[in-house]
């Protein structure tokens, strides 16, 4: 597919080189898509950036449009850090006459990036392009888990149009289906009606409380490190370290730990394409905003660099497997540590006429709680919610 008809030129005006050294920014490394009939060959590439210009379901954050530019001002200003990824940017996705048509667009390209190994980083707009994010998948018949940090649920109501309030009723209700598990990083009770927090948990699906997460970031990781998506709303981080958007309020995440989160996903051997969202340069007090998620985008590609490849569902020698039997459960509940990253993963199990549907799905990241957890003779949270949906 020929996904350069979908895209219009980055302007890189103002842009100034560094000077030959081998400490260059990201702006004179990044293959990017300024000028007319000459689209980056993809060929090698590794990670893509893509900017999305729409706003048109944008709930209270007219402006967020413009984030696209404003963030790359201040992401090609950043050094490359210690590594040769091939990037390259493709510019912006042409604002279609309907909504609809830059959703086509947005899945479209999203599908043809992830079938060719390609991670999209995209930079929104507003958060309702996840629900487009998602139809990629869909268009490619895989079923995924979305991990979404946000200080809200966006479930809306049944009836709603799609808004970026709204977009994960979208999801759900979709047929035929292709969500395997949702989770919520960092809602803020006050801001969530308790309707929806039980629909959560009857859905097997996991949500994280803000003061929950802080309290122990490490235990992000196995969360975000289940991710096939990630879809990053900044009003998830206090108003006075990401000013920019109409819905920020005084609690979140601070910056660096946006910028933790931002790793772990990078990290993720799993995880296939990544989005910003809701960043409003119209509200932005000195580009404060487009400057921290650019930082974050920098976490990330620095995360994905730095990956182990060590998912376990092909070479178990490099593991290490154990076995713990809990009373009252027939079998054994099975761990592996992986040997390379020291990293924790439960098998969960299914059944046998499932296995093929769920292969990436039964092999559940955890961390050394999980695994404490199992040998106090208790079932891990994490676990019992996966066997619900395999069994």
């Amino acid at each position: 597919m020929d996904i350069d008809i979908y895209f219009e030129p980055v302007s890189f005006d103002g842009y100034k080189t560094t000077e030959e050294t081998d400490r260059k920014k990201l702006g004179d490394v990044v293959k990017a898509y300024y000028q007319k009939d000459k689209f980056p060959d993809l060929e090698n590439v590794d990670i893509v950036i893509i900017g999305v210009n729409e706003e048109r379901n944008a709930l209270n954050n007219s402006g967020c449009a413009l984030a696209p530019d404003s963030v790359r001002k201040y992401l090609y200003e950043l050094f490359r850090g210690g590594n040769n990824l091939k990037i390259a940017d493709l510019g912006n996705i042409h604002r279609g006459n309907t909504i609809e048509d830059t959703y086509f667009a947005f899945t479209s390209v999203v599908a043809e990036l992830i079938s060719n190994n390609i991670i999209p980083i995209i930079i929104g707009g507003s958060q309702d392009l996840t629900y487009a994010n998602y139809r990629a998948y869909e268009k490619l018949k895989q079923i995924i888990n979305i991990v979404a940090v946000d200080p809200i649920f966006d479930l809306g109501k049944k009836e709603e149009e799609i808004t970026s309030r709204s977009y994960l009723s979208k999801i759900i209700l979709q047929q035929p289906n292709f969500l395997f598990n949702y989770t919520n990083i960092g809602y803020q009770t006050y801001f969530v009606d308790q309707d929806a927090i039980e629909l959560m948990k009857n859905l097997f699906f996991d949500t994280y409380r803000l003061g929950t997460v802080r309290s122990n970031m490490e235990e992000v990781e196995p969360i975000v490190r289940n991710a096939d998506l990630l879809s990053f709303d900044v009003s998830a981080i206090r108003q006075s370290d990401a000013p920019g958007n109409k819905n920020a309020s005084p609690n979140g995440f601070y910056g660096e730990e946006a910028c933790q989160i931002a790793r772990y996903a990078g990290l993720s051997d799993k995880l296939s394409s990544i989005g910003f969202y809701e960043v409003n340069p119209q509200l932005d007090n000195n580009g404060q905003t487009a400057h921290l998620v650019a930082q974050m985008i920098w976490y990330f590609i620095d995360g994905f660099a730095n990956r182990k490849h060590d998912f376990p569902h092909k070479e178990k020698k490099e593991f290490i497997k154990y076995l713990v039997k809990i009373e009252g459960y027939n079998d054994e509940v099975v761990f592996y540590k992986s040997k390379k990253s020291n990293r924790w993963w439960m098998d969960v199990p299914v059944k046998s006429s499932l296995k093929p549907k769920y292969e990436r799905h039964h092999l559940i990241p955890c961390s050394y709680k999980d695994y404490q957890t199992a040998l106090e003779n208790d079932i891990p949270d994490r676990w019992w919610k996966a066997y619900q949906k395999l069994m």
